[in-house]
């Protein structure tokens, strides 16, 4: 490995603050889970004068949802849960369903499953105005939130029978819609273990692998490492103060809704850790997490042709999707020069991104604090330096 290369990662992240796409940014590159390359650059709060560092702490979003898919595997390890089981079983707010389309409403001719959940197949939307089962998830989470600010917080059972009770989008299995099925995934998970959902992850993830950081909040005595999350306003970046998704408090206090698809908070370590133990097949420093039958079903691609075609974001070219993470199908095709079959892995809202290729042994991760973060290119570049790197 050529490390002189792997500097032309630092100078890209330089870049990014120097040209103000970004306050703060880091990245990672772990071979056979030890790290071959690390930077840091920028500010990780302005205001207050805090460097971005090795222990910043950030805010996951989506990055969430790979972890809750995990959490799920350990119960399928234990014989708790089944992928064919009715969510119903558990969140009763899932009885009864209906899909609303723009031709009207129907039943649905099958009850949402577990593995539906796990595959984004289940009709379940996140709130958008611009069709019809998407604006009524929408009115629910207006209120969910005006609930919230009168001093009414709903916990993570409450939100997932209330959004059991909405319409879906399509009837389940019909195709793949990003929306709040892993959010679902977690309440189903708090009514198995007995457990909030929040606790099962720390005594059976966080704890093992050593990921101390790793919280749905940032408790007081951390702050002075958390990052500030920024929004592009009239020309620069400014602070943003507002959270979406169902999230409370700007993630510094502890939330009573802990959400699966989008609610934790970490460190580059941290994840690093739970990357790694996937690589390894789900063995971390000699302890057994998950088993190699539940990891490789967890890293495989799950969608079949139907599902597949209706795979419509341009960031899913060339890849597949299963159990909360995009898992790559084309090798130097659709994907691109930058990334290997069977490559898979997750990505955020603010910009945050981890991907393990299982057949080189790479875990590459990068780490920034932005509304909408900077888009695949950054993430592509990290990849195909590293590969470049090689020879």
């Amino acid at each position: 490995m050529n490390m002189v290369k792997l500097e032309r990662i630092t100078d890209m992240l330089r870049a990014q603050v120097n040209d103000g796409s970004v306050k703060g940014a880091s990245a990672m590159v772990l071979k056979n889970g030890q790290p071959i390359y690390r930077a840091n650059v920028g500010m990780a709060d302005e205001a207050r004068g805090i460097k971005w560092t090795n222990d910043t702490i950030v805010r996951l979003y989506s990055m969430t949802k790979p972890i809750t898919a995990a959490a799920a595997m350990i119960l399928f390890d234990r014989g708790q849960l089944d992928l064919q089981d009715k969510v119903e079983w558990f969140i009763p707010g899932f009885r009864d369903q209906k899909v609303l389309t723009n031709d009207g409403t129907f039943p649905v001719n099958t009850p949402v499953t577990i593995k539906n959940l796990l595959d984004m197949t289940s009709g379940l939307c996140y709130p958008d105005g611009w069709f019809p089962a998407g604006a009524e998830m929408q009115k629910l989470y207006d209120r969910l939130d005006a609930e919230y600010k009168d001093g009414k917080p709903s916990d993570t059972l409450t939100y997932a029978n209330l959004i059991g009770q909405q319409p879906l989008a399509f009837q389940p299995g019909e195709r793949w819609m990003y929306g709040t099925s892993a959010d679902i995934l977690g309440a189903v998970i708090e009514v198995i273990s007995g457990k909030k959902f929040g606790d099962f992850l720390r005594e059976e993830l966080f704890e093992p692998l050593g990921m101390k950081d790793t919280d749905f909040y940032v408790p007081e005595d951390k702050l002075d490492r958390f990052a500030e999350n920024y929004e592009p306003k009239d020309g620069e970046l400014v602070p943003c103060l507002w959270q979406h998704l169902g999230l409370t408090y700007l993630c510094r206090k502890k939330p009573e809704f802990e959400s699966g698809g989008a609610g934790l908070c970490s460190t580059m370590d941290d994840y690093a850790a739970f990357a790694t133990m996937l690589l390894n097949k789900g063995e971390y420093n000699g302890r057994r997490i998950l088993s190699e039958n539940a990891v490789r079903y967890l890293t495989s691609p799950q969608l079949n042709e139907k599902q597949q075609n209706s795979l419509d974001w341009d960031s899913l070219v060339g890849y597949s999707y299963g159990n909360l993470m995009r898992i790559c199908k084309d090798e130097c095709g659709a994907a691109g020069i930058s990334t290997r079959k069977g490559e898979y892995g997750w990505d955020g809202w603010l910009g945050c991104f981890f991907a393990n290729d299982p057949e080189n042994k790479y875990t590459f991760l990068y780490f920034i604090q932005r509304c909408g973060g900077l888009g695949q290119r950054p993430i592509r570049m990290i990849k195909q330096i590293v590969y470049g790197a090689e020879n």
